[in-house]
């Protein structure tokens, strides 16, 4: 278990205090609302976990693609392997592609699976 932080230690002492003399009372003390207090009342289950922050991070994104958006851009790499972003996303088009270049490449870029560099071809002098 991670260390117990004062702001764990408060929220503790807000809901026994609540717990004792009631949420009005808890409420003028500690200087918070009541939404405040009923929300750290039903979130504790007597663990000290229970009293730690969640994350804020959103779980999702509305704009994100969809999974058969993912398996077409796979499939299409997977057959395309050297063709550079524009070549690329302009095949992607011509088969129902609906979103823009910055954003494929976006996509690319987090999955890891950016087009394959061809080598220079070696220069040979006459």
């Amino acid at each position: 278990m991670a260390s117990i932080t004062q702001d764990m230690r408060y929220r503790l002492s807000l809901i026994k205090y609540a717990e004792k003399y009631g949420v009005s009372k808890a409420t003028v003390k500690y200087k918070t609302n009541r939404q405040y207090i009923y929300r750290w009342k039903n979130r504790y289950d007597g663990s000290w976990d229970s009293l730690r922050d969640h994350s804020r991070r959103l779980h999702s994104h509305p704009n994100e693609h969809t999974p058969e958006e993912i398996k077409f851009i796979r499939n299409m790499q997977r057959r395309n392997p050297h063709a550079g972003l524009v070549v690329f996303w302009v095949k992607l088009k011509q088969c129902g592609y609906k979103r823009s270049i910055p954003g494929l490449y976006r996509f690319l870029k987090k999955q890891g699976i950016l087009a394959e560099k061809l080598p220079n071809p070696k220069y040979v002098s006459i």
